[in-house]
């Protein structure tokens, strides 16, 4: 597949026992607290477990998040919150800002932080497959629907979960609005970049490519815009990758339309059009030199050296002189000094996010079963006690190497 994407680190998390002594009374809430212990580790196991597959992260987080969910809501649906939602504190790492962990004493917290990871776990499952060798078409559809999931996942922490904390989010920090809608927009964009492969494949006309890789020229700037206001020591690098996608799908977007163009006898608007592709795309190999050499999270690698950015090298070189033969043999048209303006609309293939909601509470959840959590016999100065400051580990994930691109059929 001719793509490559950039990706943030997973967030890392401490150990949490669920023990509670004194406060578990009987069998049921006990059970509750073990699996809710072992479901915990079995998804963050999962995160760097290169065998992992959809259905396994699926299913390894609805365990998960439906004991959880116990934690948060009351079991009669009423709009309750459960009264075990502050018995536990939590502590996670941010994409971006290396190991300096955030930590709030609220179960919601920990729904969002880890819903977060499971969604950036979609979008590295989507990169690693992304650069397989000889990707089947199955599995390039799988790499779309992926995306679509990780943006569904991100939208839904933002709009129905993230503003029922009590701490709001620090500024620069992932549960922050401007960091969220970077990463819901940046899923729809390299989503749409799939659907622009497969059009291009099935030879579809050039006015719809130019459109969707106008529209996605435009999520990769409207991403790059959301985290503008960001300090730089920990943004310049995915706003590299965010600008230089931006520049590659304008030069894309101006190819096209120069092939539409000189469809329509339109040559020295084509040629004109054409050169704009071969500015934008000069642009491109700059950031993708700048990317490389700049510091912070994300992988080392040189974008320029992928198939998926030397092709459109060769085809806007190649359509430019096409253009300039048929002008100077036929034609013969002024060039014009200003480019055309790009004010295209895709009416087709525009990518919108999967919904997405949290599993129901656990069967295992029962009035009795929370009944038998007696908050009335937590120790008195549990909360007045210092605690030892737990480590939070970084993930280690593993190291994908980007394999050889052969350029193979996307769907």
């Amino acid at each position: 597949m001719t793509h490559w994407f950039h990706r943030n680190p997973l967030k890392a998390t401490a150990p949490v026992s669920f023990n509670y002594y004194g406060v578990v009374t009987g069998p049921g809430a006990s059970k509750i607290c073990s699996d809710l212990r072992s479901s915990r580790a079995r998804l963050l196991e999962l995160f760097t477990d290169l065998s992992c597959n959809p259905e396994m992260m699926k299913n390894a987080a609805d365990s998960y998040f439906s004991l959880l969910q116990g934690f948060i809501n009351s079991l009669d649906e009423s709009t309750q919150e459960s009264k075990l939602r502050y018995i536990q504190n939590f502590k996670w790492t941010d994409t971006l800002q290396g190991q300096v962990p955030s930590a709030q004493q609220d179960a919601v917290f920990e729904l969002i932080s880890m819903g977060f990871n499971v969604a950036l776990w979609y979008t590295k499952y989507a990169s690693r497959l992304a650069g397989k060798e000889n990707i089947t078409e199955d599995e390039a559809k799988e790499v779309h629907r992926s995306l679509k999931i990780a943006a569904g996942i991100f939208k839904h922490l933002k709009e129905s979960h993230i503003p029922k904390l009590i701490t709001p989010a620090e500024k620069g920090r992932d549960l922050e609005a401007r960091l969220i809608e970077a990463y819901i927009i940046q899923c729809q964009a390299e989503a749409q970049e799939v659907t622009i492969a497969r059009a291009i494949e099935l030879k579809h006309a050039p006015g719809l490519i130019a459109a969707l890789a106008y529209e996605t020229a435009n999520f990769y700037q409207k991403a790059d815009h959301a985290l503008s206001s960001l300090e730089p020591a920990y943004s310049a690098k995915w706003r590299k990758y965010l600008h230089l996608k931006m520049c590659f799908y304008t030069a894309y977007a101006y190819c096209y339309h120069g092939q539409t163009l000189l469809a329509s006898d339109k040559c020295g608007e084509a040629i004109r059009s054409l050169q704009e592709a071969e500015k934008f795309y000069a642009k491109a190999e700059a950031l993708c030199k700048e990317y490389g050499e700049t510091k912070g999270p994300g992988p080392t690698v040189k974008p320029s050296g992928h198939l998926f950015f030397r092709k459109l090298g060769n085809l806007v070189k190649n359509t430019l002189e096409k253009c300039q033969r048929e002008n100077g043999f036929i034609y013969f048209q002024k060039v014009p000094t200003e480019a055309p303006q790009l004010e295209l609309k895709a009416n087709y293939g525009l990518v919108e996010p999967v919904p997405f909601q949290f599993p129901p509470p656990s069967v295992h959840w029962t009035p009795e079963t929370l009944a038998a959590f007696d908050l009335t016999k937590r120790p008195k100065d549990d909360s007045a006690k210092p605690k030892p400051e737990e480590v939070v580990k970084p993930v280690k994930e593993p190291d994908i190497k980007p394999q050889k691109d052969t350029g193979c059929y996307i769907s």
